[in-house]
């Protein structure tokens, strides 16, 4: 039978294929052959190591399993760290149990509680390294960087740095950015790396104050995804400088009695990503003039003891050789002990019609109900008659 191979087609069940070889390659002699294989074997590799990717691999989407490419623009990769490659360290704190280096931190409350007050005097026990309001002293001498959206340094926030005993060379404000050779107004929801950098070349912080934090959200301040978004650059900011973080922010309307945490304005992820929320609060029910009628407390703690908390009032002071400026100071009082649900519960008791409290309406309602449910109008004619109002 003659050798075929070389034909240029063959009749194979009925069609033609046409064959891969030259025309006559059945004739040739056995070392022709070899030379050409070779030569093609040759040519094969060099058109592999000239062939370029599929775009879709080019342009950084995903690409099989062991599979590199060329391009410069390569998708982006994970880094992985073992557990065994991390030492466990203890946290590091600016104030035992309520600052953290490296952490970000929140103090909310109703409006005209002190918050930015409050900050203020932390602000000033950084700077010389003075006494918390447990007794415990500030680690180091600090520095701190204050950004505000509401109040202004020269009238407002300055002044109630120096009633707090403030060294102000170790206090810096956030003013503006220059871009492109223009100067503008800094945003915290997209000049958090430029403000790294500033902080860094200027020695570096130990306490960062952010008022109001919601201002660094550029999106819904509702929406909990966009909110950890927003946070997370701030997060990075304090663990990158290992310095405190802390946020002002407003507690929300008709929220008394809920967890504390829950009642921070916006989504509760403003709670959530913050490792420690302070709230400040003013007791609605005041009986002593002179009492110490504002509480300080912890709703949160990722880190420790979420319990207890301080008194403390708001007083006016006029500064020193400037007596027509006027400051407000925190003037700290005594321990309190209970959970910040507690706490604010008993601070925000408010008088009713009768003199009552919510509390003790609350009371009445849990002697009467005791032995079960009871109608309405019955609960409204016992309450009547024991001097509360038609509506307890």
């Amino acid at each position: 039978m003659r050798d075929t191979s070389g034909d240029e087609a063959t009749q194979t069940g009925g069609a033609l294929s046409r064959s891969p070889y030259p025309p006559g390659f059945a004739d040739w002699p056995l070392d022709r052959r070899n030379e050409y294989f070779a030569a093609e074997t040759k040519a094969y590799e060099e058109r592999k190591k000239t062939r370029r990717a599929p775009a879709a691999w080019r342009q950084g989407s995903p690409t099989r399993r062991g599979s590199t490419t060329s391009d410069s623009r390569a998708a982006p990769a994970v880094h992985l760290r073992s557990a065994a490659a991390i030492e466990p360290e203890a946290v590091r704190w600016l104030w035992p149990g309520w600052l953290a280096l490296g952490k970000l931190h929140v103090i909310a409350g109703a409006p005209g509680a002190g918050k930015t007050t409050i900050a203020m005097s932390l602000a000033a026990t950084v700077t010389r390294g003075g006494l918390w309001p447990d007794g415990a002293r500030c680690p180091a001498l600090g520095r701190v960087v204050v950004w505000s959206g509401e109040d202004d340094p020269s009238d407002t926030l300055v002044p109630r740095l120096i009633a707090a005993g403030v060294d102000r060379s170790r206090v810096s404000f956030v003013e503006s950015v220059r871009e492109n050779g223009k100067t503008r107004s800094f945003d915290p929801a997209t000049d958090i790396e430029p403000l790294r950098e500033a902080i860094e070349r200027s020695g570096g912080a130990d306490l960062i104050i952010i008022d109001p934090i919601v201002s660094a959200v550029a999106g819904d301040s509702h929406k909990n995804s966009e909110v950890r978004r927003a946070l997370q650059p701030l997060a990075d900011l304090a663990s990158g400088l290992r310095a405190a973080l802390v946020g002002i922010t407003h507690f929300s309307k008709a929220t008394a009695g809920r967890n504390p945490v829950e009642r921070l304005s916006g989504s509760l992820a403003f709670g959530a990503v913050a490792r420690i929320v302070m709230i400040a609060a003013k007791k609605e029910a005041n009986e002593e003039a002179i009492n110490y009628e504002r509480i300080f407390c912890r709703g949160k703690s990722n880190l420790g003891s979420d319990n207890g908390g301080f008194t403390y009032r708001l007083i006016q002071t006029a500064l020193e050789g400037k007596a027509d400026v006027l400051a407000t100071a925190v003037s700290w009082g005594f321990p309190i002990d209970g959970t910040a649900r507690a706490i604010l519960a008993e601070a925000e008791a408010v008088e009713n019609d009768s003199g009552g409290s919510k509390g003790e309406a609350m009371s009445f309602l849990e002697s009467i109900l005791a032995e079960g449910g009871k109608p309405v109008r019955e609960i409204r004619v016992v309450a009547k008659a024991n001097g509360g109002s038609p509506s307890a």
